[in-house]
């Protein structure tokens, strides 16, 4: 009979740290083995048996995703902050290789953009603290720089930000060449014709949308969507019950709404308010 083993893996920069339980809950190996893609797979076919395995979300998830899952039974990586607060295994949804490509260039692109505003806002912080008035993005254009450099007296700090102007004009040929090659990944996927067909949602945020969420069918209803997109209402309510009579009622006071939920994947919410904004704006059904 196929014996079943659980295996748990903690895994390091230099080494992962391995515990295996059997069907009964009881630990039969304890080891630590070099955090390399040659010894992790000679360890996996080294057991016997349907292999189930779990190991935390991190910075090695997706490389060590990849290695593992040709070779178990079950493959689970799980959320850290569901196992630190509940004690409970909460898987994180890794996706398949067919959209690798497009999730990898859409995280480049979301990571340069942020890259990019990091810049502009230290660009504009050197301005405002030698007391030079800097609103709107004139300050940014490559045909005003001569002008906004003169307004710096002090030529270290003239110098600065001929550094920071350096780095602007980098990151946006980076980002523009993230851009085309981004768009042009997401052509090959047909889930984003369907969703440019939604007001607000042009190529670019359908590429977003189709690598941050892969496939709809990942979530099990609507409401698990929309709160993992940052939508979702929470309430809280810290008295749901009083005594009358001497007997535990539901109290009929209605529940004070909160806001949206926290825990969310920012860059998808970011995507969707955009869309809202600009469908409410342009010439549409949404039209304010």
């Amino acid at each position: 009979m196929t014996s079943t083993k659980y295996i748990g893996l903690d895994v390091h920069k230099e080494s992962i740290s391995i515990a295996v339980m059997n069907s009964v809950g009881k630990v039969v190996m304890e080891c630590v083995i070099e955090t390399k893609a040659s010894t992790i797979p000679q360890f996996i076919h080294g057991m016997r048996g349907d292999l189930h395995v779990t190991f935390e979300e991190g910075s090695w998830a997706s490389w060590l995703y990849d290695l593992l899952k040709p070779h178990v039974t079950e493959l689970v990586v799980c959320s850290p902050r569901k196992i630190a607060l509940l004690n409970k295994i909460k898987p994180v949804y890794h996706g398949e290789l067919g959209l690798r490509m497009l999730k990898e260039l859409s995280r480049s692109y979301l990571m340069i953009s942020k890259d990019l505003g990091r810049v502009m806002n230290r660009l504009k912080a050197l301005y405002r603290g030698w007391a030079i008035p800097c609103a709107g993005t004139q300050v940014y254009a490559t045909h005003y720089r001569s002008e906004w450099l003169s307004k710096i007296g002090e030529a270290g700090v003239r110098r600065r930000t001929e550094l920071y102007y350096q780095q602007l004009d980098a990151l946006r040929l980076v980002r523009q060449q993230a851009r085309k090659e981004l768009l042009a990944e997401a052509r090959k996927h047909r889930a984003t014709k369907l969703l440019r067909q939604i007001p607000g949602i042009g190529p670019l945020r359908a590429a977003h949308l189709v690598a941050l969420l892969q496939t709809p069918h990942r979530f099990r209803t609507k409401r698990q969507l929309w709160t993992y997109s940052g939508l979702a209402l929470e309430t809280h309510d810290s008295a749901p019950y009083r005594v009358v009579e001497g007997q535990l009622q539901r109290s009929k006071k209605p529940v004070t709404l909160r806001g949206l939920n926290s825990n969310h994947n920012h860059d998808l919410k970011d995507i969707f308010k955009g869309a809202a904004m600009r469908a409410s704006t342009a010439a549409g059904p949404f039209a304010g």
